[in-house]
This record gives structure tokens, C-alpha cells and sequence, in this order.
């Protein structure tokens, strides 16, 4: 009997920079690479459309990305849970 291993889903952590759209936020991944060429770190800047059911996200929060079934043409993630609200007004 051979058992097959499950992966466990990539979690993205990101802030939010838009809610302007119902239901969806865009949310700014940033990773550090090294440059090819150099090794220096460099950064990054990934957007992913996220749903956000509850229209609860405000730009400036921490979230944190889970995948999901497509849920329309570019929004394949959904917000998992709010790490930090924002408190500037």
C-alpha cells in the first residue's frame, strides 16, 4: 500500500493596497531575491487579487493569502485571516 503525501497550501503575507472593488482586495507580496549577477538582495513587489467576503480588509492591513479555486479570471486567492489592522486614519 502506497500513501500519498498531501502538500500543504503556500500562504503568501502581504498588505493591502486597494479595496476599491466588491468583495476583492489586491494585496502587495513582497519577497528579497538575490540579483543574478551581483548576489546583492533585492525587492521584490508581487499583486494578487484576493476575495475578501466580508469587505472586511482596509488598505494598510496585513493579511495573510491562501489559495483557492478560480474564482474569476485573475482571482485565485482568498484572504485567510486579517493579521494587522491598520490604525492610521
Amino acid at each position: 500500500m502506497t500513501t500519498t503525501m498531501r502538500k500543504k497550501p503556500k500562504n503568501f503575507y502581504g498588505s493591502v493596497v486597494s479595496n476599491k472593488m466588491t468583495k476583492t482586495v489586491i494585496v502587495a507580496v513582497t519577497r528579497q531575491v538575490a540579483h543574478p549577477l551581483y548576489g546583492k538582495r533585492i525587492r521584490r513587489i508581487t499583486k494578487f487579487k484576493a476575495h475578501d467576503e466580508g469587505n472586511a480588509c482596509q488598505i494598510g492591513d496585513r493579511v495573510r493569502l491562501t489559495p483557492s479555486r478560480p474564482l474569476s479570471k485573475d482571482k485565485h486567492w482568498r484572504v485567510a485571516e486579517i493579521i494587522k489592522k491598520d490604525v492610521s486614519l
